[in-house]
Parts: C-alpha cells; structure tokens; sequence
C-alpha cells in the first residue's frame, strides 16, 4: 500500500510559514535542495491545499523568464511530471500540468489512491491539509526539514488536533547550513 508522507521546511520553533506568511526563512542551500529534488522523484502524486498550490505555481512557469540553474530545471521538470490534486473551498478550476481539483474529500482521495495501481509516496503539502489528514489518522509519515531560525509565530507544522500519535525516528540527517532533517513514522 502507498504511503502517506507530509513533508515541508519548519522553523525550530515549529513553523511552516511565519506570522507575516513569509517562507524567506528557509531558502535552501544546495544539499537541502537536492534532499527536495530527491523527494520528489519518491513521490507518485502530490496533494496540496489552496495556498501551497498557488505558492507552487510558480514552478509552472520558471525559467521562461529568468534563467534557472541546472538543479532548479531539474526540479521544475519533475514538478511539472508529477500528479497534482488541490484541496480547496473557494476555487473553480486550478492551472498547471498534471494538475486537477478534489472531487471528494480528502479521505475519500487518499483511499482511491491507494487502492489505484501506483508508484510512489502520497505527498501531502500544506499545513490544513496536513491537519485534517492527520486527524483522520491517514498521515504514514513526517518529514520535517528543521532550519535554524525561531520565527516566532505563524502556520504550524504540527496540526493541533487534540490526540496522541505515537512517532519511530526513521532518520536523522543534518544539511549544509545545518538545516536537520527528522523523519518520523507513524506507529499505529
């Protein structure tokens, strides 16, 4: 069975996004930015919320206008191969390749594809879609990319859903800037 993986960058003071909604925190170097290339040729399809989708779509299109060094191509490249579902309230119609809306609930996404032959993990992007898998007990596994700064508020990485989950370390790897990967698996 697929996997369920929700990954982002996170301040040390557990932050996605900090309280003015700036990600400018955690730029990455290059070896953290190889880790998020090689993530994302793990992946067989990407789940994303509103904001994380309009945030990516900027992928859609890079290196038409400005030139994009040869790992960003690559990245963009992948990107742009890899299935898309948004998860949103207020939007119509979504753009990008391989892109598409919701048409269930995000459960009812996770279990048709699992039950669908495929490669790869299930990524889940964004801190709401992340807290409403996680409260439904769908999430497999964190990945958080810890970058050494305290922004001092803003979007969790964590959802706060009122229970306990039980996590093994599955590994532990510091990056270039010393920015730490932890990921921890689900025990269930």
């Amino acid at each position: 069975m697929r996997s369920v993986t929700y990954s982002m960058n996170v301040s040390l003071d557990g932050y996605i996004v900090d309280a003015n909604g700036d990600i400018d925190w955690s730029d990455p170097d290059e070896a953290v930015f190889q880790y998020w290339t090689d993530e994302i040729r793990e992946a067989g399809v990407h789940l994303l919320g509103r904001r994380l989708y309009e945030t990516m779509l900027y992928w859609e299109t890079a290196g038409q206008e400005e030139p994009l060094g040869a790992a960003e191509l690559e990245w963009a490249a992948l990107w742009k191969a890899l299935p898309k579902v948004v998860f949103s309230r207020t939007l119509s119609t979504v753009r990008g390749t391989n892109t598409h809306l919701a048409s269930g609930t995000l459960a009812e996404e996770i279990e048709r594809l699992r039950a669908e032959p495929g490669e790869g993990d299930i990524a889940i992007g964004g801190a709401t879609l992340a807290a409403e898998a996680a409260a439904s007990d769908l999430i497999d596994e964190y990945r958080a990319m810890i970058h050494p700064v305290l922004v001092g508020g803003g979007t969790p990485f964590f959802p706060h859903h009122g229970r306990r989950v039980n996590l093994e370390l599955v590994e532990s790897r510091t990056f270039g800037r010393n920015a730490t990967l932890l990921r921890h698996r689900v025990l269930h």
